[in-house]
């Protein structure tokens, strides 16, 4: 066979064409192409743990607002939560004030309103008295046909009223 007889001969040539295809290979992709892919590597590398760190510290100082936020909300809510407090117990005191003072005037009326009713009952007592002692004195002159004297006309009307 032929292509064995030739191996010998051209075995050191392929050999040496295999090195400098191989060399050239190693120096044009490994010294020159994988440093540069590396180098893309480790840059996306840091800023991804770059804008890890970022976002982390956005975070935490959105944390630290959203902290004094509701902070500055709750005393704000205590302050109203205060103000309304207060304001109700003005308004119970100026409610309680004005009731007091229209107390003191309904109890006035209503004092002045019992005098006028006990002097009304006086005075219709004093008129039914009066009526009575007339009539009796009246049906007396009618019925006896006598003539009494007004002072026990009304004696009688007012023991009779009295005592039933």
């Amino acid at each position: 066979m032929p292509q064995i007889a030739q191996l010998a001969a051209t075995y050191s040539s392929q050999i040496f064409w295999m090195l400098i295809f191989f060399g050239f290979t190693f120096f044009v992709v490994g010294r020159g192409m994988v440093p540069k892919v590396m180098d893309t590597v480790a840059q996306r590398d840091k800023q991804i743990a770059d804008d890890l760190a970022a976002a982390e510290r956005a975070r935490a100082q959105a944390d630290a607002e959203e902290e004094a936020w509701r902070t500055r909300e709750n005393a704000n809510r205590a302050e109203a939560q205060a103000l309304i407090a207060e304001a109700r117990a003005k308004a119970a005191a100026v409610t309680t004030e004005r009731l007091a003072t229209a107390q003191v005037a309904i109890d006035a009326t209503l004092a002045e309103a019992e005098t006028r009713i006990s002097q009304a009952r006086r005075s219709a007592a004093a008129e039914i008295e009066d009526v009575a002692a007339d009539a009796a004195r009246e049906i007396v002159s009618r019925i006896a046909g006598l003539t009494l004297d007004d002072g026990a006309v009304r004696s009688a009307v007012k023991e009779n009223l009295v005592h039933g």
